[in-house]
């Protein structure tokens, strides 16, 4: 399921664009899908940090 996208301008290194440019050549992902795959794993990471968290496990242990 395909879902709207909003564009945005991403700033990466030489180094970071010739490594997915070489991961979306074996691949075939589009290297978009790798940067937004990545957004996904650091909002994961830090979602204790974003506002109207709530974290149910708080009260089991």
């Amino acid at each position: 399921m395909s879902r709207k996208k909003i564009s945005t301008t991403v700033y990466i290194t030489p180094e970071q664009d010739a490594r997915l440019k070489a991961l979306h050549g074996r691949t075939k992902v589009p290297v978009a899908e790798y940067i937004r795959q990545g957004i996904d794993l650091v909002l994961d990471k830090y979602r204790d940090q974003l506002p109207g968290q709530v974290d149910l496990r708080l009260g089991s242990r």
